[in-house]
């Protein structure tokens, strides 16, 4: 930071000088002078390139969390309350957590146990799924029976989603539907439901909302007031939803 420190300084006296005289009194030598001085620094002192490439992407992060939280204000209903997700552990839970998430998401797999020992041990804590299949045909394929199995044992989607997500191989129609076999709903009565009720207008939404909040991958939360992108650990949800409690914010 120190180098960086300089090449302001630098940076500033030039300015200052431009400022004091008019840009015309500037020479065509003397703002190649300048160039070259600042070329030649940075040439010398190429770590600074790094400090300024942290400094705009702290500042992209930040412009990323203001349109999130935009579109978090904007569409609450969408992201909490979507009459095609399902919401497990407290229906009247005093902090929701929301979680975008894809079925052949390897990293969605792993965040599995963050949110059955978050509903292990908070039992305050209202947790939506919401379906967002976005790695390939099969993940479409697998959504369709996920949504079909909802809409017909809505009691059972829980233990639906747990063996599903927690497979191993790839999940598309075959797997989805041998999940919803175990758990006592036919493949009759599955692909009677998907041509009955397609779920093209619920992943259009979520496709939509994401694109809004500014999601790039999977698994994506929402908490609060705050966007949460990645497999974060069970640690680092449990700390913002107390801080949900003790603040009304994810960081307090």
């Amino acid at each position: 930071m120190a180098t960086l420190r300089k090449i302001f300084t630098a940076l500033a006296l030039t300015a200052s000088v431009a400022t004091a005289y008019p840009a015309a009194a500037l020479d065509d030598a003397q703002k190649k002078e300048f160039g070259e001085f600042i070329k030649q620094y940075l040439i010398e002192n190429p770590e600074i390139m790094l400090d300024v490439q942290d400094a705009l992407q702290k500042k992209q992060e930040q412009a990323r969390l203001v349109k999130a939280n935009a579109a978090i204000s904007d569409n609450k209903t969408e992201i909490f309350d979507a009459k095609y997700d399902m919401a497990l552990g407290n229906p009247k839970g005093d902090v929701t957590i929301v979680e975008f998430f894809d079925y052949n998401c390897g990293y969605c797999r792993h965040a599995l146990s963050d949110m059955q020992t978050m509903l292990q041990k908070d039992k305050n804590v209202r947790f939506v799924l919401k379906e967002l299949p976005i790695l390939g045909p099969e993940s479409v394929a697998a959504h369709k029976v996920s949504d079909a199995f909802r809409k017909l044992a809505p009691e059972k989607y829980s233990q639906f989603h747990i063996a599903l997500l927690g497979s191993d191989g790839r999940a598309d129609e075959s797997t989805a539907i041998d999940v919803a076999q175990s758990l006592g709903v036919s493949e009759k009565q599955i692909r009677a439901e998907m041509a009955k009720s397609t779920s093209d207008q619920s992943v259009q939404e979520t496709y939509q909302l994401a694109q809004s909040l500014g999601i790039t991958g999977t698994p994506s939360y929402v908490i609060g007031n705050e966007l949460v992108q990645g497999a974060v650990g069970f640690d680092d949800l449990e700390t913002k939803v107390k801080n949900m409690r003790t603040c009304g914010k994810t960081s307090c």
